[in-house]
């Protein structure tokens, strides 16, 4: 065998398994992993109480999960940038029949031109409802694009 003929051989071979190694051996990154919350509801424990989130998007740090709320209710937390769009982000309550009794929108109460967590503020005035009837706080992501693939929720159950 002449040189030349070893060398058509052998280099093809040598690239095909250097290529083989690398996609066995070198590390790729796990795909992200869609948020178990991205409509529904997620919650956290700090300290015994409970309260709503969507891992790494937004967290409601007023009122906790379940609570018992009245008019006016005061909702606070926050929201990566992401969230809002022109500093604001869609909020509505509905009572147990899943009838809308309060709707408005969460203030970014910074930059929201970030990717970085924002906190936002918002009351909410309701007509009074039955002692212990249930409702739903609902807190939508801003989605100008009206794409629902990108709709989110993060629902908030509460007790008036």
């Amino acid at each position: 065998m002449t040189i030349k003929q070893w060398l058509l051989i052998t280099v093809p071979m040598v690239i095909i398994i250097v290529g083989f190694l690398v996609l066995v051996l070198v590390p790729r990154p796990e795909p992200a992993k869609p948020s178990p919350a991205q409509q529904g509801t997620a919650s956290s424990t700090s300290g015994g109480v409970s309260y709503a989130t969507i891992d790494n998007l937004i967290a409601v740090d007023a009122p906790f999960k379940n609570a018992t709320v009245s008019s006016p209710l005061v909702v606070s937390g926050t929201a990566r940038g992401m969230w809002y769009f022109e500093a604001s982000a869609p909020i509505e309550l509905r009572d147990a029949n899943g009838n809308v009794i309060a709707q408005s929108h969460v203030d970014a109460q910074g930059d929201w031109m970030t990717e970085d967590f924002v906190p936002f503020k918002v009351t909410l005035t309701f007509p009074k409802q039955p002692a212990g009837s249930t409702g739903t706080l609902v807190l939508h992501n801003d989605n100008p694009s009206g794409d629902p693939e990108r709709q989110k929720e993060l629902i908030v159950p509460v007790k008036f």
